[in-house]
């Protein structure tokens, strides 16, 4: 363990939710209860999730109809993450976006702007969108060649479903990189800057708050780049075998949310 503390003594979460919480629309084992006995005793916790398409009030619904009661101040998107550090670094830009309705409506309630024409766009946003069509790849990378600035709202490859891994927003971030031979800037996990802003929401020191996720390369990482202690659970994208090898490994390592729900309230 890279943190000189025991699971009892955490006081507070942040959850992953594609893999960790849920594969596609089904909840995993465990989940709905560990979320219940935290709430039961008062330990605060946030859903913190990368992928960008849904708006918060959608993840809200989805989570609350898999019996995982949940609020918007519970919700935080990287689209959120996004359109807030957008918002503070270059308010006056102008957004070429590829992506869903969840990230455009967060960098609009960010008061940013959008455009349609490459030309325009001094910035490029891109998450996973699963409508995207040749000419819009072909005009984010146009912009981003005539010198726009590259965002990416995450780089997962791959998104667990019910059929099994399919590509994710990282894929099409990756054909950008190299129609550009420019690589993004990534806002959501494995970014230390979206865990500081979830622990804000949360009001909880990040050493005393667990990341909580199924994959190596975002939750694990992007929990240990914000100084977190780390809980992988198997239940989504990355093994057993890939979790040991890294360095450091994961403070916990768990089969699923049943596993971890024991351990933590030791039933």
């Amino acid at each position: 363990m890279s943190h000189d503390l025991t699971l009892a003594e955490l006081r507070g979460f942040i959850f992953d939710l594609d893999g960790t919480l849920y594969r596609g629309n089904t909840v995993l084992p465990g989940a709905a209860e560990f979320v219940a006995h935290l709430r039961r005793v008062g330990i605060p916790l946030l859903f913190l999730t990368n992928n960008a398409t849904t708006p918060p009030q959608g993840v809200v619904d989805r989570l609350t109809q898999m019996g995982i009661p949940a609020g918007l101040d519970d919700v935080f998107t990287s689209a959120q993450a996004t359109a807030a550090t957008l918002a503070e670094e270059a308010p006056n830009c102008r957004i070429y976006v590829v992506g869903e309705v969840g990230l455009r409506d967060a960098l609009r309630a960010a008061g940013l702007a959008l455009t349609d024409d490459f030309r325009e766009a001094d910035t490029v946003v891109a998450g996973m969108d699963r409508e995207v069509t040749y000419l819009k790849l072909r005009d984010a990378a146009l912009a981003i060649r005539r010198g726009a600035r590259f965002i990416a709202t995450n780089t997962d490859r791959t998104l667990p479903t019910e059929l099994g891994l399919i590509p994710g927003a990282g894929s099409l971030i990756g054909l950008l990189e190299i129609a550009t031979d420019v690589p993004a800037r990534v806002i959501g996990k494995p970014s230390a800057g979206i865990m500081a802003l979830g622990l804000r929401r949360l009001g909880t020191p990040a050493g005393l708050t667990a990341a909580v996720g199924d994959r190596v390369e975002t939750d694990i990482i992007g929990g240990q780049a914000a100084h977190m202690p780390t809980i992988a659970v198997l239940t989504g994208a990355s093994t057993a075998e890939q979790f040991a090898a890294m360095r450091p490994p994961p403070d916990w390592v768990f089969e699923d949310m049943v596993a971890l729900d024991r351990a933590y309230f030791g039933a």
